[in-house]
Protein backbone atom coordinates (compact mmCIF):
# COMPACT_ATOMS: atom_id res chain seq x y z
CA UNK A 1 0.00 0.00 0.00
CA UNK A 2 2.62 2.55 0.78
CA UNK A 3 4.64 1.58 -2.08
CA UNK A 4 1.15 2.96 -4.44
CA UNK A 5 0.70 5.74 -2.09
CA UNK A 6 4.25 7.19 -2.96
CA UNK A 7 3.55 6.88 -6.86
CA UNK A 8 0.53 8.19 -6.51
CA UNK A 9 2.15 11.24 -5.02
CA UNK A 10 4.99 11.04 -7.22
CA UNK A 11 2.64 11.21 -10.37
CA UNK A 12 0.62 14.54 -8.67
CA UNK A 13 3.93 15.90 -8.11
CA UNK A 14 4.86 15.09 -11.33
CA UNK A 15 1.40 16.70 -12.68
CA UNK A 16 1.73 20.42 -10.78
CA UNK A 17 5.72 20.50 -11.89
CA UNK A 18 4.88 19.90 -15.32
CA UNK A 19 1.56 22.27 -15.29
CA UNK A 20 3.58 24.74 -13.78
CA UNK A 21 5.93 24.07 -16.44
CA UNK A 22 3.35 24.85 -18.93
CA UNK A 23 2.78 27.77 -17.31
CA UNK A 24 5.90 29.28 -17.36
CA UNK A 25 6.12 28.21 -21.38
CA UNK A 26 2.93 30.46 -22.17
CA UNK A 27 4.44 33.64 -19.60
CA UNK A 28 7.44 33.47 -21.60
CA UNK A 29 6.28 33.14 -25.08
CA UNK A 30 3.93 36.27 -23.86
CA UNK A 31 7.15 37.90 -22.96
CA UNK A 32 8.78 36.83 -26.12
CA UNK A 33 5.95 38.61 -27.88
CA UNK A 34 5.14 41.21 -25.64
CA UNK A 35 9.38 42.22 -26.56
CA UNK A 36 9.00 41.66 -30.14
CA UNK A 37 6.08 44.23 -30.18
CA UNK A 38 7.65 47.01 -28.35
CA UNK A 39 11.41 46.60 -30.85
CA UNK A 40 8.93 47.11 -33.76
CA UNK A 41 7.36 50.05 -31.78
CA UNK A 42 10.45 51.58 -30.49
CA UNK A 43 11.71 51.49 -34.35
CA UNK A 44 9.00 52.59 -35.87
CA UNK A 45 8.50 55.94 -32.90
CA UNK A 46 12.75 55.96 -33.78
CA UNK A 47 11.87 56.75 -37.53
CA UNK A 48 9.01 59.07 -36.88
CA UNK A 49 11.33 61.06 -34.93
CA UNK A 50 13.87 61.13 -37.58
CA UNK A 51 10.85 62.49 -39.87
CA UNK A 52 10.30 65.21 -37.58
CA UNK A 53 14.09 66.21 -36.62
CA UNK A 54 14.33 66.60 -40.66
CA UNK A 55 11.06 68.14 -41.03
CA UNK A 56 12.37 71.42 -38.87
CA UNK A 57 16.35 71.68 -40.79
CA UNK A 58 14.55 71.08 -44.53
CA UNK A 59 11.74 73.55 -44.11
CA UNK A 60 14.38 75.96 -42.90
CA UNK A 61 16.65 74.44 -45.92
CA UNK A 62 14.08 75.28 -48.72
CA UNK A 63 13.76 78.61 -48.77
CA UNK A 64 17.60 78.86 -49.70
CA UNK A 65 16.71 76.83 -52.22
CA UNK A 66 14.40 78.45 -53.64
CA UNK A 67 17.30 81.76 -53.75
CA UNK A 68 19.53 79.78 -55.27
CA UNK A 69 17.02 78.60 -58.23
CA UNK A 70 15.87 82.37 -58.14
CA UNK A 71 20.01 83.88 -58.92
CA UNK A 72 20.04 81.04 -61.22
CA UNK A 73 16.85 82.18 -63.66
CA UNK A 74 19.16 85.36 -63.68
CA UNK A 75 22.28 84.20 -63.76
CA UNK A 76 22.32 81.14 -65.69
CA UNK A 77 25.65 80.14 -64.02
CA UNK A 78 27.18 76.68 -64.33
CA UNK A 79 28.45 76.29 -61.13
CA UNK A 80 25.00 77.66 -59.48
CA UNK A 81 23.24 75.00 -61.65
CA UNK A 82 25.51 71.91 -60.07
CA UNK A 83 25.18 73.31 -56.52
CA UNK A 84 21.52 73.28 -56.98
CA UNK A 85 21.46 70.08 -58.45
CA UNK A 86 23.73 69.02 -55.77
CA UNK A 87 20.89 70.58 -53.02
CA UNK A 88 18.18 68.44 -54.52
CA UNK A 89 19.85 65.24 -54.56
CA UNK A 90 20.52 65.68 -51.17
CA UNK A 91 16.89 66.19 -50.56
CA UNK A 92 16.21 63.31 -52.02
CA UNK A 93 17.74 61.45 -50.83
CA UNK A 94 16.84 62.43 -47.09
CA UNK A 95 13.33 61.24 -48.64
CA UNK A 96 11.84 64.48 -50.18
CA UNK A 97 10.32 64.00 -53.67
CA UNK A 98 9.53 67.75 -55.28
CA UNK A 99 6.40 68.66 -56.48
CA UNK A 100 6.47 69.94 -59.84
CA UNK A 101 2.60 70.86 -61.25
CA UNK A 102 2.01 71.49 -64.57
CA UNK A 103 -0.51 74.46 -66.67
CA UNK A 104 -2.85 72.25 -67.83
CA UNK A 105 -3.07 69.59 -64.80
CA UNK A 106 -5.95 69.17 -61.96
CA UNK A 107 -5.54 70.90 -59.04
CA UNK A 108 -4.40 68.63 -56.52
CA UNK A 109 -5.38 69.97 -52.39
CA UNK A 110 -2.91 67.09 -50.77
CA UNK A 111 0.03 68.88 -52.76
CA UNK A 112 -1.43 72.08 -54.01
CA UNK A 113 -2.16 75.45 -52.29
CA UNK A 114 -3.76 77.78 -54.51
CA UNK A 115 -2.99 81.28 -53.87
CA UNK A 116 -4.75 82.87 -56.73
CA UNK A 117 -8.21 81.84 -58.67
CA UNK A 118 -8.24 83.15 -62.21
CA UNK A 119 -10.84 83.05 -64.80
CA UNK A 120 -10.44 79.95 -67.65
CA UNK A 121 -12.49 77.77 -69.69
CA UNK A 122 -12.65 74.82 -66.78
CA UNK A 123 -12.18 74.81 -62.98
CA UNK A 124 -9.96 73.62 -60.77
CA UNK A 125 -7.26 73.18 -63.54
CA UNK A 126 -3.74 75.22 -62.81
CA UNK A 127 -3.14 78.33 -64.62
CA UNK A 128 -0.06 79.02 -63.65
CA UNK A 129 2.79 77.33 -61.13
CA UNK A 130 4.31 80.32 -58.50
CA UNK A 131 6.49 77.53 -56.62
CA UNK A 132 7.22 73.81 -56.43
CA UNK A 133 6.37 72.21 -53.62
CA UNK A 134 8.39 68.98 -51.90
CA UNK A 135 6.99 66.17 -49.95
CA UNK A 136 8.17 62.65 -48.61
CA UNK A 137 8.40 59.86 -50.47
CA UNK A 138 5.49 58.35 -48.27
CA UNK A 139 3.16 61.28 -49.55
CA UNK A 140 3.00 63.76 -46.67
CA UNK A 141 3.81 67.21 -47.89
CA UNK A 142 6.35 69.03 -46.49
CA UNK A 143 5.71 72.61 -48.43
CA UNK A 144 2.55 72.97 -50.76
CA UNK A 145 3.56 74.07 -54.43
CA UNK A 146 1.26 77.42 -54.88
CA UNK A 147 -0.52 77.39 -57.77
CA UNK A 148 -2.90 79.76 -59.54
CA UNK A 149 -6.51 77.54 -60.16
CA UNK A 150 -8.81 78.46 -62.89
CA UNK A 151 -12.51 78.78 -62.03
CA UNK A 152 -15.25 79.03 -64.79
CA UNK A 153 -16.36 82.80 -64.31
CA UNK A 154 -20.21 82.72 -63.86
CA UNK A 155 -20.75 86.52 -65.47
Amino acid sequence: MVKGKKQESKKKDGDKVYKELEVLKSMLARALADYDNLSKRVERERGVLSKIASLGILTRLLPVLDNLESAQDHLQDTGLAISIGEFKKILNEEGLLEIVPKVGEEFNEDTMEAIEVVAGARDNIISGVTLNGWKFKDGQAVRHAKVKVSKISNS
